[in-house]
């Protein structure tokens, strides 16, 4: 009977730290999207931050493509749920790509120093969003995982762990520039 009893012991104790090892590991991945979460953000009001020195350098050369996009940063809310995020994002992302078209139309400013410049930080910036965006993903990827996989979506139903939503941002310079016409 001792032995039987040991025995249950022994398994109740490794069945015990099975269910924490797997707790830890959600606990892990969620902060990990947090984490990488606050990199993109940090990498993203950047870029917001950049606009008006983009703006300012293309105002000049084309008034109502600096006015659009002038609009649109002025109307991001900064929101916090990755949907209207990456919304809010991508509409900048989209008019970021018409401001940039437009230095294509025009020699001076694409020679300017200034919009060289501040081009080249935006392409580091974009740069980097993509490298928080992947971190992230594989984040949400890793949490995913552990949500469906048998044994550990029975921890994940029981401690209320939920799948993630990927985040994807297609990026200002990473589109193809579209012909402008005048």
């Amino acid at each position: 009977m001792e032995d039987f009893q040991i025995g249950l012991l022994v398994a109740c104790g490794i069945a015990v730290f099975f269910v924490i090892s797997i707790y830890n590991r959600f606990v892990k991945y969620r902060n990990m999207i947090e984490e990488t979460w606050s990199g993109i953000d940090v990498a993203l009001k950047r870029r917001f931050n950049l606009l008006p020195n983009l703006i300012s350098a293309v105002k000049g050369y084309r008034k109502h493509e600096a006015e659009v996009l002038q609009n649109l940063t002025e109307q991001r809310h900064g929101s916090e749920s990755l949907e209207s995020r990456t919304a809010e994002e991508s509409e900048i992302s989209k008019s970021l790509t018409g401001l940039l078209a437009v230095a294509e139309e025009y020699p001076d400013l694409k020679a300017s120093e200034n919009f060289l410049n501040l081009q080249q930080t935006l392409d580091q910036i974009e740069a980097e969003i993509q490298r928080a965006r992947d971190k992230y993903n594989n984040a949400v990827r890793l949490l995913n995982t552990m949500v469906e996989q048998f044994p550990s979506n029975i921890i994940a139903k029981i401690f209320n762990f939920t799948r993630a939503d990927y985040f994807s941002l297609e990026l200002a310079t990473q589109r193809t520039l579209p012909e402008v016409e005048f």
